[in-house]
């Protein structure tokens, strides 16, 4: 037999964790049912996905909110963008912000294992909440007055292609060691094959997560070449701001793409996170841009069915609301994201000529690099 909710989330990853504990924390009364494809052992998920990813100061708040913060997760207080071959640079600053960091990275495993334990705690005063764990068991079924898509997962892993492109490219991701120790800071260098960022790790202030964009021949190319090749690469087109790297280590590949839903709302059902748009890592929003999605649906829900007895016209009425909300934080970040991801990539001398002013226009124009870090620290709302 069929059982019926409120809200039923189909999706454990960190945004649909995330829109599960900030529904219960709003109304600890809402029959919610949240399907997990992970088991209910945290052991499978730790051993899992290491890769290093950015959360903005945005993040952090919104985090803290549900004390899911991951542990051991390095503040980055300044930005250096630079270009490989051309001239222009641009440093942003915590100091130039007012703000107690501009980001902070952590493991992609750490972030998820913060959001269960902060579920966890939810759910004990949750007491129509239903957290169902489908690895390895049959999809209960249900009926629902509100379906939120929260199965995200990576680009070209995807069962749904609606709207974005192809970048034809991977992130060639690990972890780096490096001679020279500048604490708090992360790197952005910009070259004919695409970005290559170094970001403060969890394991140190000598060992950085390396993020290296290019082709995907490129990208297998290195993956295969022994240590000291790669890292003769590496210094080639990274150069000696931080002395000679001395190690790499965890070197895997993920494909890149866009891809986004013109309408995150269909009926009874809404869309978030990377069910909704799957962005290129260039800026580091894809994870943040879906917190938000989170967030936000769930004020927008919690305050919903604190009245009893939904109509399928009101349901339908506040997701579309929500999904107006959502519009010029969507649009923005994904247009910058994809802007940089392609323009950013051209070999074409004027382009490059053109980057290079963009980028010290960004450093001698405070307004304008206050009100782009503004937007990849806490979106549009």
């Amino acid at each position: 037999m069929s059982k019926s909710y409120s809200v039923v989330i189909q999706g454990g990853g960190p945004v649909g964790l995330a829109c599960a504990a900030w529904l219960l924390q709003k109304n600890s009364g809402l029959s919610l049912l949240l399907l997990d494809r992970n088991p209910a052992d945290d052991a499978d998920i730790q051993a899992g996905d290491g890769r290093g990813i950015a959360l903005s100061h945005g993040s952090k708040l919104l985090l803290d909110t549900i004390h899911a913060w991951p542990d051991h997760c390095p503040a980055i207080h300044q930005i250096h963008v630079s270009q490989a071959g051309q001239f222009g640079r641009a440093l942003m600053t915590r100091e130039e912000l007012k703000q107690e960091a501009l980001g902070h990275i952590s493991r992609y495993t750490d972030i998820h294992i913060a959001l269960r334990k902060a579920l966890r705690f939810v759910q004990k005063n949750s007491p129509y909440f239903v957290w169902h764990h489908t690895h390895g068991d049959s999809v209960p079924i249900f009926e629902t007055d509100c379906l939120v898509h929260a199965e995200g997962g990576l680009f070209k892993d995807q069962d749904w292609i609606e709207s974005g492109r192809d970048y034809q490219q991977s992130a060639l991701v690990g972890t780096v060691n490096v001679e020279k120790i500048i604490p708090y800071q992360a790197w952005e260098r910009f070259t004919d094959e695409g970005p290559l960022a170094l970001l403060p790790s969890h394991q140190g202030p000598n060992i950085l997560n390396l993020v290296w964009c290019a082709s995907p021949h490129s990208s297998q190319r290195r993956l295969d070449l022994n240590e000291t090749e790669f890292l003769r690469e590496l210094q080639s087109a990274f150069g000696y701001r931080l002395g000679t790297f001395t190690a790499i280590a965890n070197r895997r590949l993920y494909d890149l793409g866009l891809n986004y839903r013109k309408q995150v709302c269909e009926g009874h059902a809404v869309w978030i996170g990377n069910a909704a748009q799957t962005l290129h890592p260039v800026a580091g929003q894809g994870l943040n841009l879906g917190l938000r999605d989170a967030y936000l649906l769930a004020e927008k829900l919690a305050c919903l069915f604190k009245v009893n007895n939904q109509s399928q016209h009101q349901v339908q009425k506040s997701l579309q609301e929500y999904a107006k909300s959502r519009e010029i934080d969507r649009r923005a970040t994904i247009g910058i994201t994809d802007f940089l991801a392609r323009v950013f990539i051209s070999p074409l001398l004027p382009v490059r000529l053109s980057r290079g002013f963009a980028l010290t226009a960004l450093q001698w124009v405070p307004p304008l690099k206050t009100a782009l870090a503004r937007q990849m620290m806490f979106g549009r709302r």
